[in-house]
């Protein structure tokens, strides 16, 4: 069977019931439960000094999660055409996002940074929306422009210029652990979609040595970036959350100290509940619990670029890149947050895709994963109603 001899089934015929991807499926849940359990863990004990309610942070995950949900089944019954044609709107509207955000009294400050957006009932981080938003037009030009970019470097200019504008204005917030993320993940989208690799290794080196320098020219970045290298020699300043992270990691030893039992969560690891629950994790559930979290992780990146290949065999370019980008970033992610746990890497503020505390974050992500549910749908469908021209005939 080839293109010259396939032909597809009229609409009539197309498949009435949503075509799923269960092991895309149970991974997504195992992820968000076992992260529902740990977030509980880790904040009881917080939420119940700061709040006088054990599970409020429990309470709010829980909305997050079932706004994510009620935002997953929107994205899973839109046609993706319809992101594919807003492209360009969709980019305005994640500039807006990251630019809004930095206005004084628009913006919400946190401990020094303005990421944040007031909206009642939840702060939302404005990089989690702008990233998709960001990413989902990089899927739209690398289809429209697959020529221009493999043969010309303003073909791959352009592209890189967006990213490196969005990122000046995450570092401004400051986040600069989401600038690289973003970054990164954009380059891996251009690198999928065919650039020169003499272009791509060229300004790949030339981001890399602008984000250097940017990081060694302020004091404050420079430190978090050569704490993590020897946290031990200032156990109590800049390599204190470091140190506690470590510690808990090497209690949970084989089978960890039991859920609920950890030391570190009362008040030594701060933020226990966001960026360093993989730590808590650890300490409890032990390597068993760490190794089976992560095969998760793994099944479900897999299963983001299986739906990739899926879309790109049936002819859906820009669904392929769309489910590229979002297995890029969620291992991206996730090796990055596991590695500053791990005291592998500098430490960058990132949260842990769909276990962190984080209404925003769990949000956006789970609409992320019904785009790429229906992308999975659609890519099926056009297989399984791509039939042979002879049959048809017979």
């Amino acid at each position: 069977m080839n293109a010259a001899t396939m032909t597809f089934a009229r609409s009539s015929a197309r498949p009435k019931r949503f075509i799923f991807d269960p092991v895309l499926l149970l991974s997504v849940a195992g992820i968000l439960l076992i992260g529902l359990v740990m977030v509980t863990s880790a904040s009881i004990s917080i939420a119940d000094r700061q709040m006088h309610e054990p599970l409020y942070y429990l309470q709010r995950q829980a909305m997050g999660v079932g706004l994510g949900l009620v935002a997953a089944g929107f994205m899973m019954f839109v046609p993706t055409g319809v992101w594919e044609r807003l492209a360009m709107p969709l980019l305005l509207v994640g500039f807006l996002f990251l630019i809004v955000v930095l206005i004084p009294g628009i913006g919400h400050e946190v401990n020094g940074s303005r990421r944040w957006l007031r909206m009642g009932f939840m702060n939302f981080q404005a990089s989690e929306l702008a990233r998709v938003l960001l990413l989902t037009y990089l899927a739209s030009y690398v289809v429209r422009r697959q020529q221009e970019l493999k043969d010309e470097l303003r073909g791959f200019l352009k592209p890189l210029g967006l990213l490196m504008g969005a990122a000046a204005l995450l570092l401004i917030e400051p986040d600069f652990g989401a600038a690289t993320v973003l970054v990164a993940t954009g380059l891996g989208v251009l690198f999928l979609a065919g650039v020169k690799l003499r272009h791509f290794i060229a300004l790949v080196a030339l981001a890399a040595s602008g984000m250097a320098v940017i990081a060694v020219t302020s004091a404050y970045r420079l430190k978090r970036l050569t704490a993590f290298l020897d946290p031990f020699a200032d156990p109590f300043n800049s390599g204190f959350q470091l140190t506690q992270s470590l510690i808990a990691i090497g209690r949970g030893e084989l089978a960890g100290v039991g859920l609920g039992s950890s030391v570190q969560k009362l008040f030594y690891l701060p933020e226990a509940h966001t960026d360093f629950v993989f730590a808590i994790l650890a300490e409890e559930l032990g390597l068993i619990g760490v190794i089976a979290t992560l095969s998760l992780f793994v099944i479900l990146v897999w299963r983001a670029f299986h739906v990739s290949r899926l879309a790109a065999d049936a002819g859906l370019a820009f669904q392929a890149y769309c489910a590229a980008g979002f297995g890029i970033w969620l291992g991206l992610q996730t090796f990055i947050n596991i590695g500053v746990n791990l005291g592998l890497l500098p430490t960058k503020g990132l949260t842990l895709p769909l276990m962190s505390y984080g209404g925003s974050s769990i949000l956006v992500t789970l609409g992320w994963i019904g785009l790429l549910m229906r992308i999975n749908h659609e890519a099926a469908a056009a297989g399984r109603l791509a039939v042979p021209r002879r049959e048809r005939t017979q």
